[in-house]
């Protein structure tokens, strides 16, 4: 970006066309949080950097958990890119006896039973990657620890108290809404 090259400052216009969305669009948006730049300017980037972490709440290290360290739960626990985003898996948590002990990433994963321990680590961010049928009573334990947000990608609903936010990703889901936006050929 911008900063990158040493510039102090991003018009609308550039920071549209980096993002692939019109001027007039970051402009509303930005609106929406207060005063961010200086007309005929642009916006500050150190400064609107901060402000966008401060919105997004990345300010500081959020600590999550993981649990489920199958396939896809692994390949999650070995991803580098979340550190980036401010966020720090601190734990991971399996039902298998092969798994349990085992470190990817230097996180030790423990067994399941032992969710309760993220209340007292103050890990209130989940990553669910269990299989569909175990996920809604999982969701209840993560819930009993004090987790107050869950990514989940079981392809199930779960049902949660309403100070409980969960987003669901299916994957298979959203690999099958991909064609309808591939031209015919």
């Amino acid at each position: 970006m911008a900063n990158e090259a040493g510039a102090l400052c991003i018009s609308s216009t550039n920071l549209a066309e980096f993002i692939g969305v019109n001027s007039c669009q970051i402009r509303k948006d930005f609106s929406y949080f207060g005063y961010l730049g200086i007309r005929g300017s642009g916006y500050n980037i150190e400064k609107l950097i901060k402000k966008i972490k401060s919105i997004l709440k990345i300010t500081v290290v959020q600590k999550a958990a993981l649990v489920g360290v199958g396939n896809l739960g692994s390949a999650i626990l070995s991803f580098p890119g979340f550190a980036v985003y401010g966020f720090n898996i601190a734990a991971a948590f399996d039902v298998s006896p092969q798994k349990i002990g085992k470190k990817i990433n230097n996180v030790k994963i423990e067994n399941i039973s032992k969710l309760w321990i993220l209340k007292r680590k103050k890990v209130n961010l989940a990553i669910l990657a269990v299989p569909s049928e175990a996920a809604q009573s999982t969701t209840e334990k993560l819930v009993k620890a004090g987790v107050k947000g869950i990514l989940n990608f079981s392809s199930c609903y779960l049902s949660v108290p309403k100070k409980v936010k969960v987003i669901t990703t299916d994957i298979a889901m959203e690999l099958a809404r991909l064609p309808y936006y591939i031209p015919a050929g």
